[in-house]
């Protein structure tokens, strides 16, 4: 899987990495460790199985310190990695750095990309999910192949080598046939196993019996004869590597699968009886866990992270953060134990397995024996208190095993003592102890975060898809100097500690630059001398002048502070330093700040702020009113005016057309409709509307006159904002050249009909159609300031026409008359009714037809098919009685 990931060239020892690393800019420093003190690894994609290995071989003292050993004499230089001549040794160079940097340098989380480049990873391995089991064994030969010709050539073997024997004892003539095979980790099944204690005891107590048709060939007797296999430990190392095969094949199927059920192993583990000399003190087979790399996931994909105790309490541990949850109190069980003996089924069944030479026996041979003990059987005798025989033994694993898939029972090797030490029905977790010792301190390495936990929450990797996948054993024999316990320092080449204390003088330095950067901000001061205040905002007095003074300032530092520079450059007498914001009306003023003691990043200031520098009372001898209910707003005032006075209004708005005047006014948010009509200089009768806007087009769709209750509402109350236009409209006069009316949205549904009459324009204009008194005023076109002309005659209904028509050889120079007609007449009925009103003034002779006359006065075709309906052909028309005459659509023009 790994293929050539940690090989280096012969001569030199020197890389040729396939390809470089992508440098990052510097930006942003990397930031210091957290509470507990330790140091993170930087996943860099994919490489969280070789993050939990790295933390794993950190955390062994005694691998570390063999490292560090190794000087540059032995090791080379990696300044001189690229000579031909040199013989650097890059992987062990590299993890040297490594460790030191994450046992020194103040930083959250340590980058393995040095180590990575001299493995000659390129971007794709890199990203690459890779076993970590695989990853171990790679690792140490590659490191035993770098260190060839070193004092540390050997302390790979001396560390993690261990023995094995395996034997066949012939039953007929007792011969015994070995085979020595040599570790460095020990791989144990988990299929069909209930712990790692029953895994060992399948592969080193057990035996495999060769009989029937399975027959061995003993090399003393020359013939196929019975024969028992067994397996023994006969070197045990100091360090005890463990791999669980959590990863199967289901042959049904024709896939993998990751075995997920519960698998416990112990926090010590005594392994007399898996050895092959038992001889010495119990000391010389006891080890005690201190790592757990842990798979998160599936068999295709997953995330590794790893529990670690810290030997030499080079972290801070601390209580998990739920521990400082309040926590409901329980009340405490009472438990009653049972008198030793036959009421005891602990102890009867303990003295049983003990009698066994082997200390094991088959389960249906311990029904029996039980029987035999005590005059009756576990049903009748044990069952109704404490369950099946099975389930009890499984419940007190910390006394019993369980092996060959459940069909033998065996006695730990240092069980306690069932008197002294009773066990509950209750209790059915085995494993670690509920009171850890306080200074056996756990961490949780997943990858950068370094969080404490609690020694207990091992067990909760016993199974599930995040469960252990290796498992590290160190002798209990291996004591720690006191020398090393909470100093990372030790051991470490003094020109790694120089290495790593220039490292920390950089960040130290870049951290300030990136805090003094990072906490600088733009402030813009606005003096009051150079401001006025107009309609309800401070407005610069003069448009030349500068109006804010721009000054970077430390968030860090008070607001004293701030005001001693101000004092020091721009200001003299009483200062108040007050938020402000520009808004469409002028320049707000909002809250005041009043304590010298606290920062400015705590007082919410950032960088663009406005602050305006005052007396904090008056502005010009204005008072000024501060707060966001004082906000003001600018409102469009809207007016009708005639057209030379539009010209001086301020321009025309897209829906006001013409007659309008604009004028831009800003109001404090905090002043009445009334107050706003009197600032205006406008009378009590005045009327303002609020313009309102179509809810799909967009456009303005009418006016809303403000009732006589809304000149006491404030503008804020009645929801006005920025860019709002109010329309003014003067009371109406007898002699006034224009009438007014306002109207909510009903009056455009109000017939012609009912509106008063209009006074008549005195200017000459062109008038359009007459329309039918039926209509809605919005169906007819007329909106606000549209002019009215009242003439005489009765007005068309909904089923006829009105239309214009002009007798002569040219549109405009004969004579022109109107005529209303049924939509339902032809064109021959139009043309004899045009007839009969030319005979009344003094027109002659029978030639006449009808042409259309389009807007243009363009004369077009005769209407030829004088039997059609007319209003088929044309909507109000113009009829010509001459060979030139033309009914048109238009009037050419008229005067009124």
């Amino acid at each position: 899987m790994f293929g050539s990931l940690f090989e280096e060239e012969e001569e030199g020892f020197s890389l040729a990495p396939s390809g470089g690393r992508v440098v990052k800019r510097e930006g942003e420093p990397p930031p210091p460790r957290g509470r507990v003190n330790l140091s993170g690894i930087k996943n860099q994609g994919g490489t969280c199985y070789l993050n939990s290995l790295l933390q794993t071989l950190l955390f062994t003292p005694e691998f570390r310190e063999e490292l560090f050993s190794l000087g540059p004499k032995e090791l080379g230089c990696l300044e001189d990695k690229d000579k031909p001549e040199a013989k650097v040794r890059v992987i062990p160079l590299e993890l040297q750095r490594l460790f030191a940097r994450l046992l020194l340098v103040d930083q959250q989380s340590a980058s393995t990309g040095d180590l990575t480049d001299s493995f000659g990873w390129n971007n794709s391995e890199e990203s690459r999910q890779h076993d970590v089991q695989e990853l171990n064994r790679i690792l140490f030969s590659a490191l035993e192949h770098s260190l060839v010709d070193t004092s540390g050539s050997a302390f790979i073997q001396h560390l993690y080598h261990g023995t094995t024997v395996n034997s066949i004892r012939c039953k007929e003539c007792g011969n015994i046939s070995q085979r020595q095979e040599d570790f460095l980790d020990l791989t144990v099944c988990v299929r069909g196993v209930c712990g790692l204690e029953g895994a060992l005891w399948d592969m080193f107590v057990e035996e495999e019996m060769f009989e029937g048709s399975n027959l061995y060939r003993c090399g003393q007797c020359d013939q196929l004869v019975t024969a028992a296999k067994s397996a023994k430990l006969r070197k045990l190392p100091p360090f005890l590597t463990v791999s669980l095969l959590r990863f199967n094949f289901d042959f049904a199927r024709c896939e993998r699968y990751k075995e997920t059920g519960r698998y416990t192993f112990p926090l010590t583990i005594n392994l007399r009886p898996f050895c092959e000399q038992t001889e010495d003190e119990d000391s010389e087979y006891s080890y005690e866990l201190f790592s757990v790399i842990i798979h998160k996931g599936g068999c295709y994909g997953g995330h590794y992270h790893v529990y670690i105790k810290d030997m030499d309490h080079l972290g801070l541990w601390e209580p998990p953060e739920e521990d400082s949850k309040p926590k409901v109190q329980k009340k405490k069980e009472v438990r009653v134990y049972p008198e030793p003996e036959k009421d005891d089924p602990l102890s009867v069944l303990s003295s049983i397995i003990t009698q066994e030479e082997s200390r094991s026996m088959l389960l249906d041979q311990l029904g029996q024996r039980l029987m035999d003990k005590i005059g009756s059987s576990w049903s009748k005798k044990y069952r109704k208190l404490h369950g099946p025989i099975g389930k009890f033994l499984q419940n007190h694993s910390d006394v019993f095993v369980l092996v060959n898939n459940g069909t033998r029972v065996a006695l730990k090797a240092n069980p306690p003592s069932p008197v002294t030490q009773p066990s509950s029905p209750a209790h059915t977790t085995p494993g670690p102890s509920s009171t850890p010792d306080p200074g056996s301190h756990w961490f949780d390495l997943n990858d950068s975060t370094v969080t404490s936990i609690h020694e207990r929450d091992v067990e909760k990797m016993y199974q599930g898809k995040e469960s252990a996948y290796m498992l590290f054993y160190r002798k209990t024999l291996l004591r720690r100097p006191s020398g090393a316990l909470r100093n990372p320092g030790y051991k470490v080449p003094p020109h790694l500690l120089e290495m790593a204390e220039e490292e920390n003088r950089r960040l130290q330095q870049r951290r300030e630059e990136f805090e003094a950067s990072n906490n600088s901000v733009e402030l813009r001061l606005h003096l009051a001398p150079r401001y006025r205040l107009e309609n309800g905002a401070l407005k610069p007095i003069s448009i030349e002048q500068k109006e804010a003074t721009n000054l970077t300032f430390d968030l860090r530092r008070t607001v004293g502070d701030l005001r001693m520079i101000i004092y020091q450059n721009l200001w003299d007498g009483d200062m108040a330093l007050t938020v402000a914001k520009s808004l469409p009306a002028g320049l707000h003023l909002y809250n005041t700040l009043t304590d010298d003691e606290v920062s400015l990043y705590s007082a919410g200031i950032l960088t663009g702020t406005d602050l305006f520098v005052w007396n904090g009372r008056e502005v010009c001898g204005a008072t000024v009113q501060t707060g966001a209910e004082w906000e003001p707003m600018l409102l469009t005032v809207v007016r009708p005016s005639l057209g030379e006075e539009e010209e001086d209004g301020g321009g025309e708005g897209e829906e006001g057309g013409s007659g309008l005047s604009k004028e831009s006014r800003g109001f404090a948010g905090r002043v009445t409709l009334g107050e706003v009509r009197e600032a205006l200089g406008e009378p009590q009768e005045s009327l303002l509307c609020q313009e309102k806007r179509g809810g799909e087009g967009g456009g303005a769709s009418g006016w809303r006159v403000f009732p006589p209750g809304d000149m006491q509402r404030t503008l804020k109350e009645l929801a006005l904002k920025d860019g709002d236009a109010l329309l003014v409209l003067e009371p109406q006069t007898q002699d006034s050249r224009w009438a007014a009316w306002s109207f909510s949205w009903g009056w455009l549904g109000v017939p012609l009909a009912n509106l008063p009459e209009c006074q008549a324009l005195s200017c000459v204009c062109v008038l359009p159609p007459t329309v039918c008194e039926e209509l809605s005023v919005r169906d007819a076109g007329v909106r606000l300031m549209t002019s009215l002309s009242l003439c005489p005659g009765t007005a068309p209904k909904d089923t006829q026409l009105f239309l214009y028509f002009s007798v002569g050889t040219a549109p405009s120079s004969g004579l022109e008359g109107e005529i209303i007609v049924e939509r339902s007449s032809t064109v021959k009925q139009v043309g004899n009714d045009c007839v009969s009103f030319g005979l009344l003034v003094g027109l002659s002779g029978d030639g006449w037809h009808l042409r259309r006359l389009d807007w243009c006065e363009e004369v077009g075709e005769a209407l030829m098919d004088e039997v059609s309906n007319q209003n088929y052909k044309m909507g109000c028309l113009d009829a010509d009685w001459s060979i030139q005459g033309v009914i048109h659509d238009n009037p050419p023009g008229n005067a009124c």
